[in-house]
């Protein structure tokens, strides 16, 4: 064997150095390119079956004024905007929000054949099998005219591209005058103010919701020169067409609530340049950042989909409404007026200002989530309530574009709020903003209205509620609402009132503390030993004769008295005495849910199947806000088996579905219940809502294998178990920081300084 002298070594060491570089490279490259980001497990058709105006979303930023998106159904709030069974594009509008839309554009060829009827004879057909759907982006190709449709946005912003396959002339629809989702638009006009230039407003009619008109304002640039525009005097509505030669069109489309104006600085401030797949990139990117703050490991493909899909859907449908320079509309007073929400040492605006569906249900879903997840979020939305305050006088529980609807029922906006105080993500103003929740408690207040109820204060009953302990059913004095429904009033009530009691607390309050504790025990009032109900009452305090706890909406609200009856969360040791101690009202519960387990815990599919016969006799129902807590009662009556049971059998019935057909199984409520199957699949809850001192989470049992918060101070959680699988979901014993805890109970303060809980689990 020849000897290999110093040189050969040497040689062969920087031979065999390069060969493990390479291969260490390529491997790293590889791993890279693996790498799955949240954002490409997103399923943006998830239950668009059954999805209602502001329910989908694609070419959107997080909490976009801008939520473009392509429209199959354009009637009515509810089975409307993108549905999937329909297969025919109606439009692109800007607007799916809660009681708002606008700006329809809608990408057209023009022939000899269609030029006459174009106004009201274009929609187009298009294919789920070529068309590309993720946060941030869409892509469809309207089969009519050959035409490929992509769109994009910034915030404030939405981007078109669209390019033109087929014969014909280029040109550009829009339906500035027709009904659009929840409402009309009217009184559309658009003006040409340069080659490349068109704006206009248009107003959304008043509805029986929102019984205010709104006026949306826009700025449309457009890359290639606007030839002609059109006025069709039959509808009002516009065309722009553009040159023979033209085969792709980029738009861009700035809306404001304000002024043209302020669509074109929002234009200025967020889209200067015309590089398409850039900002894609970029909203895919922020899209990235907030659903990476939660990273899981373990579970199936489909599992992981799901839950960013629930992730993604917790920070929908409730949308932005201030301009980028902090102007806003306001709508609490006759008419428009533009506010201006205070600049910061940036220049920039403080805070954004928010359109929002009912804080009904927020107790268990978005407090939590956001609380922990998305403080910064969270933290604006309570400055925007403060806002409406400031401007109204009164704090809303469901606003809409600058003004009150009064939607729902309550103060629900209450709990909220108070959470995000308890846990320190609001510090500033507290005695202002108890003095505003408090104004809502009180007669004249938010509390005394029932769902929208714009003109009197009597529907909500809280006069009856003060002074005799209840909400009479019915309010003697007639209909002046929706919801007036007294048992759940009062158990809503109770609730809130204690809610407020902490803040008082807080705040050193101790007479309205006592008071509103005090306030806070009326759902005992309503509870009827000989039924073991909760069962509503009239002004005299007679009972309701023939009562029957699984019919729906007698006395509760979008509920019936079974699932309602266990609406105390601020109690339930109280309540469980009232049915004879914790066993009895264990058994009791466990039984509800045995049944509805028949019937996978929801009513139907969707909420408009609530009233069919066979489903809204639902002992516990998972479709809608009033029962979802129930899973976790467990847990506070000495059973956390139990809870750990029925949740991974609600998580599994409920919220694990993944087509267009299913997904939420009734009203997912702008991220309510997307928010709560997140809760669900983590193993954390808040039965109060977040609203006590220090709040505590109670523990349950997560699907997956690893669960890691990162949360906003700069700490992770991360949420380990141990035998884990579809089995194995009892949580045998719990260790935090190297510490066994004696109960599966952690409070907000450990959670914030981060570390690892490890979860032993184990069969049944």
């Amino acid at each position: 064997m020849k000897r290999l002298n110093n040189q050969n070594i040497l040689a062969l060491i920087i031979v065999i150095a390069l060969v493990a570089f390479t291969a260490c490279n390529q491997k790293t490259e590889k791993n890279q390119k693996d790498t799955i980001q949240p954002l490409e497990l997103v399923y943006n058709q998830l239950d668009t079956e059954n999805s209602r105006w502001f329910l989908f979303s694609s070419a959107c930023r997080p909490f976009g004024m801008v939520n473009l998106s392509p429209d199959t159904q354009i009637g009515g709030a509810w089975g409307s905007g993108y549905r999937y069974l329909t297969d025919t594009v109606k439009g692109f509008s800007h607007i799916h929000a809660w009681q708002l839309s606008g700006l329809s554009v809608m990408p057209v060829s023009l022939t000899k054949e269609n030029k006459e009827t174009i106004f009201t004879n274009f929609y187009s057909h298009f294919s789920h099998d070529t068309e590309k759907v993720s946060p941030g982006y869409h892509y469809l190709n309207l089969d009519r005219y050959n035409i490929d449709a992509e769109i994009t946005s910034t915030t404030r912003v939405g981007f078109h591209k669209y390019t033109y396959r087929g014969n014909g002339k280029p040109a550009l629809l829009l339906n500035l005058n027709t009904l659009l989702g929840p409402c009309e638009n009217m009184d559309g006009v658009l003006h040409k103010t340069g080659q490349n230039f068109v704006s206009g407003e248009v107003t959304n009619a008043p509805t029986r919701r929102r019984p205010k008109t709104t006026k949306v304002f826009f700025k449309i640039e457009s890359d290639v020169k606007i030839v002609d525009v059109t006025r069709d005097k039959e509808t009002g509505n516009y065309l722009l067409s553009f040159e023979q030669t033209v085969k792709q069109i980029q738009l861009k489309a700035g809306i404001s609530y304000t002024s043209i104006e302020n669509a074109a600085t929002n234009i200025q401030t967020e889209l200067a340049g015309w590089d398409f797949e850039s900002v894609v990139a970029e909203s895919k990117n922020e899209w990235n950042e907030l659903l990476n703050r939660i990273q899981i490991k373990g579970g199936t493909e489909t599992q992981q989909k799901r839950f960013y899909t629930d992730l993604w859907h917790g920070l929908q449908g409730r949308r932005i409404i201030s301009d980028a320079n902090g102007a806003y509309p306001d709508y609490t007073g006759d008419g428009l007026r533009v506010g201006q929400i205070q600049l910061g040492e940036n220049g920039k605006p403080k805070f954004n200002h928010y359109n929002s569906d009912a804080f009904w249900g927020a107790q268990w879903t978005i407090n939590t989530l956001w609380g922990l997840v998305y403080p910064e979020v969270y933290k604006e939305f309570v400055q925007s309530l403060m806002l409406y305050y400031k401007d109204g006088g009164m704090v809303p529980r469901g606003p809409s574009g600058g003004n009150y609807t009064y939607v729902m029922t309550g103060a629900s906006a209450t709990p909220f709020v108070v959470s995000a105080i308890q846990k320190g993500i609001v510090t500033d103003d507290l005695e202002e903003i108890y003095q505003a929740l408090k104004k809502g408690h009180m007669p004249g207040g938010i509390m005394a209205k029932a769902g929208y109820e714009h003109e009197t204060e009597l529907g909500g009953g809280l006069d009856y509620y003060i002074n005799n302990g209840w909400v009479p059913h019915p309010i003697p004095e007639g209909k002046f609402g929706y919801h007036q429904d007294g048992a759940s009033l009062t158990m809503e009530y109770a609730y809130q009132d204690w809610t407020l009691a902490q803040l008082a607390k807080k705040l050193g309050h101790s007479k309205d503390y006592e008071y509103f504790m005090k306030r806070s025990e009326n759902y005992k009032n309503i509870y009827d030993k000989e039924t073991t109900w909760m069962r509503p009452r009239d002004v005299n305090g007679k009972w309701l004769e023939d009562f029957d706890p699984y019919n729906y909406e007698h006395g509760f609200n979008e509920s019936n008295g079974a699932q309602s009856t266990w609406f105390v969360p601020h109690d339930l040791i109280g309540l469980a005495e009232l049915m004879g101690g914790k066993e009895k009202a264990v058994e009791k519960l466990n039984q509800q849910f045995e049944t509805a387990e028949e019937i996978n815990f929801t009513s139907g599919t969707s909420h408009d199947k609530e009233l069919h016969p066979e489903y809204k006799r639902i002992p516990i129902n998972y479709g809608n806000q009033p029962s979802i807590q129930t899973a976790f009662i467990f847990n506070k009556l000495g059973r956390p088996d139990l809870s750990q049971y029925w949740a991974r059998k609600v998580v599994d019935k409920a919220f694990s579905g993944f087509s267009p057909a299913s997904g939420y199984n009734g009203d997912e409520d702008q991220g309510l219940m997307g928010s709560l199957a997140v809760l669900m699949k983590i193993g954390l809850f808040q039965m109060t809502g977040g609203t006590e001192d220090n709040p505590e989470y109670q523990i349950g049992s997560t699907v997956f294998d690893e669960v890691k918060i990162n949360l906003s101070n700069g700490n992770t959680l991360l949420i380990k178990t141990e035998n884990n699988s579809a089995e194995s979901y009892k949580v045998n014993s719990a260790i935090f920081n190297g510490n066994k805890l004696e109960s599966l109970v952690l409070k907000h303060e450990d959670f914030l300084e981060g570390g690892e809980l490890v979860l032993l689990m184990e069969n049944l």
